[in-house]
């Protein structure tokens, strides 16, 4: 009885910020409170004797509880954006205007953005980080990645949300712009290229695109490296190549990928703020690619 008291009252100093990162995760009062509850629930059932940090266990706790929940509703595809938006943005259950007001910011625009064009690590990578300051080597197990992987998860995230508050561009206009740079790549077109990328691109790989492509480099494979900024950097990079690439779909956003048996093995995720293209990610893990729904497009 006495364990159960010490435990419930642990659990209660630490309820308020568990609830706000469940409800930035999720973007829903109902589910935040009980991803809350399932991590009460675990903490009872687990022998915390040798947890030093009880308040990091529980912050793990809940944040892999929201992860299992995204993941879920995106298999079932039951709740709409719009849904999701009217309660993240309207629904006060339980949430005093204060704390309404504080969550406002980090929710809104950016949920829809979430939703349509990120994958579930990369917005929890993001949210813990961005929002709560959580360091990386603190992130990697809650998301199953390597640190270094959950930073590029939360810079992927961080590009997104960033343009999407500032203006997303009209998909059609997206389309247009992603298809002309995947024809001027083909066609070695350099001039073109430098036309369609911003200036100041920036490209990111993850470990297994660097890694793919040093293994490969004697066979032609793009030297592709962590980080490469500069529009002719890029150009450079991309003339005269991704002869097998695709237009795609990818969580809702215009990308590329470059597939084989029908299972993408290289993903290209594309920023693009006033007509111009910012940045590139490309994705080669493979666990970074199941977490995304790819739809092929006509060219």
């Amino acid at each position: 009885m006495i364990e159960n008291d010490w435990l419930a009252e642990k659990f209660q100093e630490n309820r308020a910020k568990l609830r706000a990162i469940a409800y930035r995760i999720l973007g829903s009062n109902g589910e935040a409170d009980d991803a809350v509850q399932e991590a009460w629930l675990r903490l009872t059932r687990s022998d915390v004797n040798s947890v030093e940090n009880l308040g990091g266990w529980l912050t793990t706790v809940v944040a892999r509880v929201c992860l299992d929940m995204l993941r879920s509703r995106r298999s079932r595809k039951e709740v709409s954006l719009e849904e999701q938006h009217l309660e993240a943005s309207e629904s006060p259950r339980q949430a005093n205007p204060a704390e309404e007001a504080l969550l406002a910011d980090s929710v809104g625009s950016a949920l829809l953005i979430v939703l349509r064009t990120l994958t579930p690590v990369e917005w929890v990578a993001f949210v813990l980080h961005d929002l709560f300051d959580l360091p990386f080597e603190e992130i990697a197990p809650i998301v199953g990645r390597s640190e270094a992987a959950a930073r590029q998860l939360a810079s992927r995230a961080r590009r997104r949300v960033s343009g999407g508050q500032e203006g997303r561009e009209d998909e059609a206009k997206k389309r247009e712009i992603v298809a002309a740079f995947l024809a001027a790549s083909r066609e070695g077109n350099f001039s073109a290229l430098l036309q369609l990328l911003d200036p100041e691109i920036l490209l990111t790989a993850d470990d297994v695109a660097v890694k793919t492509a040093e293994a490969n480099k004697a066979k032609g494979a793009p030297p592709f490296q962590s980080e490469m900024r500069g529009a002719t950097v890029v150009a450079e990079l991309f003339k005269g190549r991704a002869l097998g690439a695709q237009l795609a779909l990818i969580n809702g956003s215009v990308g590329t990928t470059w597939s084989g048996r029908g299972k993408p093995h290289v993903a290209f995720l594309f920023s693009i703020e006033n007509g111009k293209i910012q940045g590139i990610d490309v994705v080669m893990d493979p666990e970074d690619l199941k977490e995304m729904e790819v739809k092929p497009l006509s060219y």
